[in-house]
């Protein structure tokens, strides 16, 4: 049993002073006004020093596992020792729980992931999911990013999902001219970044993709189908307009990742989705592609979730940069990184905010010289990680 005293509560609906939080097994088992709760000889007492106590940072789309089991393209790390530094990593930045993004991809044209070969993807969702009966620092989840072009490995993903091995599956779509890429000169550029190539040869990749074959729409909704009879979130990637929304939206999709507009986030929203975006857009004050910035639009309210995408670090930055940057309420910020993302997963009766019986995910975020840090990590009830600064 723990109490958390001398903290600052971030609740659904408000900052509580001067409140303690009781701990017992798993679960916060109470939230009272300071003095309420005895420190008896069995409860130990963890002083917050004044920090913010916030519900664990859910992290639902973030491909972080890559680059650490691969950091290089001829390089292929233990698997398992790349998912165990990965989480002491994450919880160094208050992610409790990470949806691994793992790419089910057919290929790429300007850097080669020896993590997306089928072989590799297979090891790693059958790592994760051992991860649930073994020792382990943070929950740990399955996002399936799905290419619509690696047709083969259609029924692949079937297997994972019925194997209840997948917990989001998120459909994309790279081809260059829509999406992401609906810009050319933005594949071009994302192109000649990697590799040192002429126009013409991107002129032929062009081309190919774009009249390469891709799974239909019957096999999509077949896919779709399959993940809601498992109670799986499934969403879509890159919208880039009204138009592919309402086809999206006809499968039971329930999230628009990384909308290109803010007028299709705003159509998501209006169609009941929940809306993503990359917490490093924040950070670099806006897209790598060249799209969405991510804070005009949680300024318009179009954007539900913050996710890592690629740089853990940047959940905990970024939601205080809205705050103070950009004059946002701290309440309403912690929402993108904590309720909302476990709204849209499923997973809100159990975590995402700090309330009495649920799952006692907190973090303990104190101010070094105005910059956040995580001083405290508690996962299911237990204190996973403190971190003392000295002078």
């Amino acid at each position: 049993m723990f109490v958390i005293t001398n903290g600052r509560l971030i609740t659904e609906e408000a900052i509580l002073h001067g409140y303690d939080l009781l701990i017992e097994e798993d679960r916060i088992m109470k939230i009272a006004p300071k003095g309420e709760i005895k420190f008896e000889e069995h409860i130990e007492v963890v002083d917050a020093a004044g920090g913010y106590v916030s519900p664990g940072f859910i992290d639902i789309h973030s491909d972080y596992i890559e680059h650490m089991a691969a950091p290089r393209p001829t390089s292929l790390m233990d698997f398992d020792l790349s998912l165990r530094e990965t989480e002491k990593q994450l919880i160094s930045h208050g992610i409790t729980t990470m949806f691994h993004s793992l790419s089910l991809y057919k290929g790429s044209d300007y850097e080669y992931k020896p993590i997306r070969e089928p072989e590799n993807v297979r090891k790693f969702i059958d790592l994760i999911d051992r991860t649930h009966s073994m020792k382990h620092l943070v929950r740990h989840r399955f996002h399936a990013r799905f290419e619509i072009d690696n047709v083969n490995e259609m029924d692949n993903l079937k297997s994972y999902i019925i194997e209840n091995k997948v917990h989001l599956v998120s459909f994309m779509d790279h081809t260059p001219g829509q999406g992401q890429y609906r810009h050319l000169e933005i594949y071009r550029n994302t192109v000649k970044s990697y590799n040192n190539i002429s126009d013409a040869s991107i002129d032929v990749l062009i081309h190919k993709h774009q009249t390469k074959e891709k799974l239909s729409i019957e096999d999509i909704k077949e896919i779709a189908q399959l993940a809601h009879d498992h109670n799986i979130a499934v969403a879509s990637h890159d919208d880039d307009s009204l138009e592919k929304l309402d086809l999206v939206h006809s499968f039971g999709t329930t999230i628009s990742e990384f909308p290109i507009t803010i007028e299709v986030a705003q159509r998501a929203q209006e169609l009941g989705m929940y809306t993503i975006a990359g917490a490093p857009n924040v950070l670099l004050g806006g897209s790598h592609s060249g799209n969405l910035g991510a804070a005009e639009a949680i300024q318009n309210q179009s954007i539900d979730i913050l996710c890592s995408d690629y740089y853990p670090a940047a959940m905990l930055h970024s939601i205080f940069e809205l705050v103070e940057k950009y004059g946002m309420d701290l309440v309403d910020m912690m929402k993108l990184v904590t309720i909302n993302p476990a709204k849209a997963v499923k997973m809100d009766e159990e975590i995402g905010s700090i309330r009495e019986g649920k799952k006692a995910d907190l973090l303990i975020i104190e101010k070094i010289d105005e910059f956040p840090v995580i001083t405290g990590v508690f996962v299911d009830g237990k204190l996973i990680q403190r971190t003392n600064y000295r002078i």
